[in-house]
């Protein structure tokens, strides 16, 4: 006797789309079905996990290379499997989410990787997360144009040979998909949603085209997670009949929990890992959320001020250099966000040479490659790792045996010679009240002050203030940090909002919403996890 149809999953509170059948078919859904039946109980088991390992920082201030699994970091004879030809050279990657437009500029900028992304840079209306899906599928089959209504300009790819490898990002594990639920009404988790109906429509067809499914791993907090990646993948490889092995992952280690699993996590991952990522902002916003009760020593300055030669910085990019090169892994560096001016030469070479500058160290330390946010930073992030690497594609070679990081270092905030800063606070509130109201737009990458902005920036500003705040900091200017100064600052941004963009902008805009909701998970005492999920609650779509 057979065994009986999987329950469908439905599609709720959703406006048809054009063309959503060709994503949302009816075994894309099936598939989708089977992981969330499979692994949904086991991420919720993790989620819970996050919060008691949340619940001992609070209570110890400290954390530590962890004791259980001391003999796999003192196996010397694992490796995680060769890079596939695809993924061998990473010197330069770009960054972006999946609508058209970028989809083909990111494809044709020269970069070697594009990070495609359905998670910081992606708002996840449900228009993004179904004609993202689109917009790759016709990207792997040449069906893809665009033409821009405003300027007539036209769009085109550029010949397969010359297109950047694709690492396409899924929402992180505490991400719900809404507008999809089982037959009890629970919405399966938007990772499998991302990375399900992705591998499903791609997979064979990658591999036609010399490549494969390749993915970055967002917001992983430790090993067990890995391995619950690991787990989907060889489940997922066996479903559609795929050799083991097809898939690669690189993890984004950017939460500070994880920066003290990253053995651990490509000995999960071993067979599909492919590199570790040092993500700067979202790394900083999880010392501040795992520690924002730690006392003054665990205070963070303004967050331009903490920049990768911080020492505790160096210490998590150097311990991930070292980590990846003895497992045979690539090291890929943080991101450049600068936005080229199009009306501003002086504030485009100054910033090229933070840049190159950026760039030159990261090749310098051993990275195998490295983030840019935009085409025109591209050629700059080349030459740094160029003059490096020459014609090797990377540099895995180079053990960095040296390194020797230590588990306070990696939580030593007061090494910082920095203090928050009156401006740093306006800048905090003003990056918030701006890249959140774009969010509620359906924009998940925002140009704010000539840089590119992410959920991940919007997460560390709103969580300074709160720290802040309940740090009691004293500024530069000697103000306390107060709710009440916090909320004189919003209130203070409101109106050069309303007085920059005028009226008619102002009122069509979500200006007041995003200030509202910047400030409640600024202030309220009680924190939450992840921006995201209170600003989801509100975004239409």
């Amino acid at each position: 006797m057979s065994a009986p149809a999987p329950s469908p999953l439905a599609i709720v509170d959703a406006e048809p789309l054009p063309r959503q059948e060709e994503v949302l078919s009816e075994t894309a859904l099936a598939f989708v079905a089977a992981l969330h039946r499979r692994f949904t109980p086991r991420r919720d088991e993790l989620l819970a996990r996050r919060a008691e390992r949340r619940a001992g920082i609070a209570r110890t201030s400290t954390l530590d290379f962890l004791p259980e699994t001391a003999a796999i970091r003192a196996d010397d004879s694992w490796q995680v499997a060769p890079a596939p030809p695809a993924l061998e050279d990473r010197r330069v990657e770009i960054t972006g989410p999946t609508d058209r437009k970028m989809t083909i500029n990111a494809l044709n900028s020269g970069a070697k990787v594009w990070l495609a992304d359905f998670e910081d840079a992606s708002a996840p209306t449900w228009e993004n997360v179904v004609t993202g899906q689109l917009n790759l599928i016709d990207a792997y089959t040449r069906s893809i144009d665009f033409t821009d209504g405003r300027t007539g300009k036209t769009y085109a790819l550029r010949p397969n040979e010359e297109l950047a490898t694709v690492v396409m990002r899924p929402r992180g594990w505490h991400l719900d998909e809404r507008h999809l639920t089982d037959a009890d009404g629970t919405p399966v988790p938007g990772a499998l949603v991302d990375f399900g109906l992705y591998f499903f429509h791609n997979a064979k067809r990658l591999l036609d085209l010399g490549k494969g499914p390749y993915f970055y791993l967002p917001k992983t907090e430790s090993h067990l997670e890995a391995r619950l990646w690991n787990d989907v993948f060889v489940f997922a490889q066996d479903y559609l009949g795929i050799p083991q092995g097809t898939v690669r992952a690189t993890v984004l280690i950017e939460t500070i929990t994880a920066a003290y699993e990253m053995e651990e996590i490509l000995y999960e991952l071993r067979d599909h890992a492919s590199g570790l990522n040092a993500g700067r902002w979202d790394y900083l916003f999880s010392i501040v959320k795992n520690f924002r009760d730690g006392g003054p020593r665990f205070v963070l300055p303004d967050r331009n001020a903490v920049t990768m030669t911080a020492p505790f910085m160096r210490a998590y990019t150097e311990l991930l250099v070292r980590t990846c090169h003895r497992r045979g892994a690539h090291a890929i560096g943080g991101m450049a966000a600068f936005i080229p001016s199009r009306r501003d030469e002086e504030v485009n070479k100054v910033a090229f040479e933070k840049v190159k500058a950026d760039k030159d160290r990261e090749a310098n330390d051993g990275f195998d490659g490295s983030w840019v946010a935009h085409p025109d930073l591209v050629p700059i992030a080349m030459e740094s790792f160029d003059r490096v690497l020459g014609d090797r594609p990377n540099q895995k070679d180079r053990l960095r045996e040296d390194v020797d990081v230590k588990a306070e270092d990696l939580i030593a905030i007061d090494s910082l010679d920095a203090r928050p800063t009156y401006a740093g606070l306006v800048n905090a509130v003003q990056v918030g009240i701006r890249y959140i109201e774009a969010w509620l737009r359906g924009l998940g990458a925002v140009a704010i002050f000539n840089l590119m902005e992410d959920a991940a920036t919007a997460e560390i500003s709103r969580s300074q203030i709160w720290q802040w705040i309940n740090a009691g900091v004293v500024l530069d200017n000697g103000e306390r940090v107060t709710a009440e100064l916090a909320r004189k600052a919003a209130a203070e941004e409101l109106a050069d909002i309303r007085a920059e963009i005028g009226e008619e902008a102002f009122a069509a805009g979500n200006w007041q919403q995003a200030h509202d909701l910047l400030l409640k998970v600024a202030l309220d005492q009680d924190y939450a996890d992840f921006l995201t999920l209170p600003a989801y609650e509100q975004l239409q779509g």
